[in-house]
């Protein structure tokens, strides 16, 4: 029952017995009055009484007329033990009635009993409910499935935007749950599971909501960890009990996210703290293959760690499908930034394909973040519109941080940090093929990130030549060379850039076999990965000898020391420009595109005399 109606239950029953009692009372008022002893021989001695009735605790009366407040019945507490030669004075008629203790005894037992136990149940349950036991003992095994219908979920695929591909695949399950025979007429089926799979935030989740929006048909979803317990068999049960459920329903959608949790892949010593998920893991199995899909039950999944899967999980005949659900290019980033920038009022100036051009790699959480936080930007600046500076504020708030403009850094400091980041940018400039400036700035943002460059894409990439790989690691360095060039000396200012730096050379040399002493050979283990984790440097299972992993590592110094030599010498070039950009970003702190173009047009770029 849900938590609002059962609300209103217990009100109305509330109500019903402050009724019932307000009437009593006014009942009791109308016709008995409590009187004392003495005055009930007052009134049997004036002759009032019609008859008595002795009773254990109390004598009752009725009046042979009612009294000027209209009562009918008198009561009086019983303080005479010899009643019964005092009333024989009187021409009344009395009575002794017993009565029987029964009821009250057990009520007096029983009640409170029921107090205890109802107390003791609800706090049990309330327990039971906190430490994640699925609301009691009773209901160990029941299935947490949450169901919805098209009316609840209120997603459609006109609210998913950016996936065209993946939105193609599912409408035709979509068209499946409607018209089953049509699909059937030919001897096809359709696939038992579709698994959908892609980095966070991409829209799995939305996509699966929007299926049960345009399918009509009852929706259950549920999460993988919900599966599992800390009881053995618990999981299983509740895999049952979900499939039993959604079978009375069907057609249906059956919706597990974060799969992972409950389907990751078995060993051979999968005894002991595995033991319940593994048990879970078999049961999905065995359902799966115990389900005709013709009877219209689909089975929707998603997960980010498809790698971590268990093969017999995806193997055909249980998820015969896999939907890719990327993060979308310059294309879908615009459709997505629609999507939701018909949420909020935007001013003339706004464009999606700009915003797009500023947000590459966003996934569509991102850019739903994106908007959001630029309306509340627009908001805080008490704005009737959002503006494109509040899209660009809010992109560097996000890539950057939050901007701390009370960490105040010394001269010295705030000098280093100036050259630090005009150094990026020249060497950017100067490179072939680099992204553009977009700005630069010296107000701290963030943990630790005293200043910034920022670099706008002008398209998606999916492929980089070595030549390009060696110029962003020139751009990374141009920090670190600035400050050596005119400072001399070095600052804790490149970490960040040094760990990038030695990423990208150790993945030439081990991943993509772009060092010419080491060959075409991978040294490193590619595994398909939406986290964006990184393993062991050497490929954690793979075997290297001691020659091979030190003429790697020479390898990769050998390339983060030419482009720094490089890196230097550009800029020792351009010195003149450093000079004037870095005193220029001191007085303003900030440094735009615009601006930073009309100073760096005599700039001497790489490979010119």
């Amino acid at each position: 029952m849900d938590n609002k109606v059962r609300f209103n239950l217990i009100y109305a029953f509330i109500a019903l017995f402050g009724i019932l009692m307000l009437h009593e009372f006014w009942v009791q008022q109308q016709t008995i009055q409590l009187v004392p002893y003495s005055e009930l021989e007052k009134l049997l001695s004036e002759g009032k009484v019609e008859e008595l009735s002795i009773r254990e605790n109390y004598i009752s009366g009725h009046l042979k007329k009612p009294d000027e407040h209209g009562k009918t019945v008198v009561l009086a507490n019983r303080v005479d033990p010899k009643l019964a030669e005092q009333l024989s004075r009187y021409d009344v008629p009395f009575t002794q009635v017993r009565e029987s203790k029964f009821l009250a005894t057990l009520l007096s037992w029983v009640v409170p009993a029921l107090v205890f136990v109802g107390i003791w149940f609800i706090l049990m349950r309330k327990f039971a409910e906190k430490q994640g036991l699925g609301g009691g003992f009773m209901n160990i095994g029941k299935s947490k499935a949450k169901i919805y219908v098209e009316q609840e979920t209120g997603v459609s695929f006109e609210d998913v935007a950016g996936v065209e591909e993946s939105k193609a695949e599912l409408e035709e399950i979509i068209n499946f749950l409607k018209t089953p025979e049509q699909y059937g007429r030919l001897g096809a089926r359709m696939p038992k599971g579709i698994l959908l799979v892609g980095p966070p935030g991409t829209g799995k989740t939305l996509l699966a909501r929007a299926v049960a929006g345009e399918a009509s048909v009852p929706f259950f979803s549920i999460s993988g960890s919900e599966f599992v317990e800390m009881f053995v068999g618990v999981g299983a049960a509740r895999v049952r009990d979900l499939f039993e459920q959604a079978k009375k329903s069907a057609p249906a959608i059956i919706f597990v996210d974060e799969l992972d949790a409950l389907g990751r892949a078995r060993t051979a010593a999968g005894m002991g703290g595995n033991d319940e998920r593994e048990q879970t893991l078999n049961q999905l199995l065995v359902e799966l293959d115990g389900f005709d899909p013709t009877s219209g039950l689909v089975l929707l999944a998603a997960t980010n760690r498809p790698e971590v899967l268990d093969p017999a999980l995806l193997r055909a005949g249980r998820f015969d499908r896999q939907v890719l659900v990327d993060r979308p290019d310059k294309v879908g980033r615009v459709a997505i930034l629609k999507v939701h920038m018909r949420k909020v009022s935007v001013g003339d100036d706004v464009e999606a394909e700009k915003v797009a051009d500023l947000t590459t790699g966003f996934s569509g959480a991102d850019l739903a973040n994106l908007v959001n936080e630029a309306a509340l930007l627009a908001t805080r600046r008490s704005a009737d519109q959002v503006s494109m500076d509040d899209f660009t504020n809010a992109i560097e708030r996000i890539i950057a941080g939050l901007e701390k403009k009370n960490r105040l850094l010394n001269p010295r400091e705030r000098e280093i940090v100036a050259y630090h980041e005009v150094g990026h940018a020249l060497t950017a400039l100067a490179l072939p093929g680099m992204d553009p400036v977009h700005k630069i700035s010296i107000i701290p943002r963030g943990i630790g990130a005293l200043g910034y460059t920022m670099q706008r894409p002008t398209e998606d990439r999916f492929l980089m030549t070595r030549e390009e790989l060696l110029n962003k690691i020139a751009v990374l360095l141009g920090g670190r060379a600035a400050e050596k060039l005119v400072f001399d000396h070095l600052s804790t200012g490149a970490s960040d850039d040094l760990q990038r730096v030695t990423d990208i050379a150790r993945n030439m040399v081990t991943k993509y076999g772009m060092d010419e002493q080491i060959g075409h050979v991978v040294y490193e283990d590619s595994h398909q990965n939406f986290l964006g984790q990184e393993g062991h440097p050497y490929g954690g299972g793979c075997s290297l000898s001691d020659q091979t992993a030190e003429r790697i590592d020479a390898a990769v110094r050998r390339i983060i020391d030419d482009m720094f030599s490089k890196t230097v010498s550009i800029l020792e070039s351009n010195h003149s420009l450093l000079e004037e950009c870095a005193l220029y970003l001191l007085e303003h702190e900030t440094l735009l595109e615009d601006d930073l173009r009309q100073m760096t047009t005599g700039i001497i770029k790489c490979g010119e005399n």
